[in-house]
């Protein structure tokens, strides 16, 4: 039996987050910790004086903030879309935020079932801070590998 598109989504993540017990500030300035949550264990924004968490508690937020993105694919994808789509729209919204995904050219695409011109969008996000990161290229590419995965 496969893994479910949240452990894939979990995992990818998880790898390209890394993991930092201790907060510090993402490559637009944003205060992060664990996985790259950017909200603590009470939902409140992480700042740089919020004490240093283990990594059981970075995965319960990691948990957290990717069902969060599950919810955001069931109320904005409005046609059928396979677990490996799922997956990779998941960790889309992980580390771009729901703000962006629904704004996303992506999404139209992708409501207007040209799953192929979606999926040539993702590269479209490997900038932050208006300079082209080599890790987020990476991580766009797995994404798009992973979307166009049977």
């Amino acid at each position: 039996m496969g893994e479910s598109a949240s452990e894939i989504a979990a995992n990818l993540a998880e790898g390209f987050e890394g993991f930092s017990s201790y907060p510090y500030l993402d490559p637009v300035g944003i205060p992060t910790i664990g996985f790259g949550s950017t909200r603590d264990e009470h939902n409140n924004p992480v700042t740089m004086q919020h004490p240093p968490i283990t990594r059981a508690q970075g995965l319960l937020l990691l948990q957290r903030d990717m069902s969060a993105a599950f919810a955001d694919i069931a109320a904005q994808v409005r046609v059928p879309i396979t677990g490996n789509e799922k997956a990779a729209l998941a960790d889309f919204i992980y580390n771009l935020g729901d703000g962006n995904f629904e704004a996303s050219t992506l999404l139209r695409l992708l409501n207007a079932k040209n799953y192929e011109g979606a999926a040539q969008q993702f590269d479209r996000w490997d900038r932050a801070g208006g300079q082209v990161l080599a890790g987020l290229l990476r991580r766009r590419q797995a994404e798009t590998a992973l979307f166009n995965k049977p």
